[in-house]
């Protein structure tokens, strides 16, 4: 029995959920291929439960404040965080492709290229909304049409207008924010049965990723993804890792701690399959329970650092590949387009692709035909974007709740030191503002 326990532990599962379906997309890709469902399925499940976590975290922790305005300085604290480190990863792929230049001695003519391969990547680009649409489809249709459709933005304006509401009824607005909190604990409760599927919903999207694209298409534009997540790890140890150090916590130590989250990413390639247990671990290490609400779901569409990184490198990729000379001014003009761009981008596989499209139809002398040289890799490179944009957002949830003084420090330094735990075995800190 003792041999088998390690096999109990759920990143043990999914690790090998990952191998076998590594193995399966490898020796029988139609299998592989036809594994699909079950990454899909299991995404769907979490989903099902994401918006309701986020309604319930946010509204309530709104209607406990008393203190509106200390709300209003969270939220521009957050935003200013987030524009910062997003414009460092966005610099940072910038400067690692200009440096090592991995597209260099391809000498792709964009001629040969078919532009079918990535028409429907570009026909979405094209579909994105201009500022003024994208902040009008903040606000939904209806009340629960956010819901149906998953939309997390709209979700948090929801609760954040209903959290307003709340402080301003008394007596019932308290009793409303303890419904909320007790139904929050149902939507966890239903997350924890879920995620037990997280093996099967890796083996499936794995199996799937190998079978559809195959190890080739990995091996033949290696240099790329091996920079890219090279790139990634250096901006994750040593950008975050010394935004970690000044908030006081080690960037090895929260990587550990979210080792399991950071394994079911790895096998779904969405960030947004572990976006509950994010909020719940923050919680865990002593972030308040308002902070963590906010900062983890408004990240998902405002600090996608993996996203951000793989958007500069991946166009300075193209630009070299298909020999088309970039001068200084256009470097920056790509990196303003590019703060723009990337704040579309979601937690969902391929959101990044669309957002590349959108980004190169606005940079001209870049032939648009060449993202058909990504097309393969792409959802390998996925699986690095969604790992380095969970990280980045447990670090900014983290830092920002230390900079509103809402962290409790020793609860950190306790959970880390720790380590992981399963749920039921340790209470939620940092529940109550």
């Amino acid at each position: 029995m003792a041999l088998l326990r390690p096999f109990k532990v759920l990143y043990v599962q999914v690790l090998i959920g990952i191998a076998l379906g590594i193995l399966v997309g490898a020796l029988w890709p139609e299998t592989g291929v036809a594994l699909k469902p079950l990454g899909d399925g299991f995404i769907k499940l979490i989903k099902m439960a994401i918006a309701p976590v986020i309604f319930c975290t946010i509204a309530g922790g709104i209607a406990r404040m008393s203190d509106m305005k200390a709300f209003g300085r969270l939220g521009l604290k957050t935003l200013l965080y987030f524009e910062v480190v997003s414009t460092i990863a966005l610099a940072v792929g910038l400067l690692v492709g200009r440096t090592v230049k991995p597209g260099e001695g391809f000498n792709v003519d964009p001629a040969t290229l078919d532009p079918s391969v990535a028409a429907t990547y570009v026909e979405k680009a094209h579909e994105a909304p201009k500022l003024s649409e994208y902040l009008l489809d903040l606000i939904p249709d209806t009340f629960f049409g956010a819901f149906a459709e998953g939309a997390l933005l709209q979700v948090l304006v929801i609760a954040i207008i209903t959290g307003f509401a709340c402080t301003r009824m008394g007596e019932f607005g308290h009793k409303v924010a303890h419904f909320l909190d007790e139904a929050s604990k149902v939507f966890f409760g239903i997350i924890g049965v879920v995620v037990k599927l997280a093996p099967i919903g890796a083996f499936g999207a794995m199996g799937f990723t190998i079978g559809k694209y195959g190890v080739a298409a990995l091996v033949k534009l290696a240099a790329l993804v091996a920079t890219f997540y090279a790139t990634s790890l250096i901006f994750v140890i040593v950008v975050l890792g010394i935004i970690a150090a000044l908030a006081g916590f080690s960037i090895f130590k929260f990587i550990s701690y979210i080792r399991e989250e950071l394994l079911i990413v790895l096998g779904t390639s969405s960030s947004e399959s572990v976006l509950p247990q994010m909020i719940e671990k923050l919680q865990r290490l002593g972030a308040g329970k308002s902070t963590a609400g906010l900062v983890i779901p408004a990240g998902y569409s405002f600090n996608l650092d993996g996203t951000n990184i793989y958007m500069t490198l991946a166009t300075l990729f193209l630009a070299q590949a298909t020999n088309t000379p970039i001068t200084w001014q256009q470097e920056l003009t790509l990196l303003a387009i590019a703060m723009l761009t990337s704040k579309g981008a979601s937690g969902v596989t391929g959101a990044g692709f669309i957002t590349l499209a959108a980004t190169l139809a606005v940079v001209p002398n870049i032939p648009i035909a060449s993202l058909a040289l990504l097309v393969g890799v792409d959802r390998f490179m996925s699986e690095c974007r969604a790992l380095t944009n969970l990280v980045g957002n447990g670090v900014a949830t983290l830092v920002v709740a230390r900079w509103d003084k809402d962290l409790d420090q020793q609860t950190l330094a306790r959970e880390l030191a720790h380590g992981p735990r399963p749920a039921s075995a340790a209470p939620v800190a940092g529940a109550a503002d």
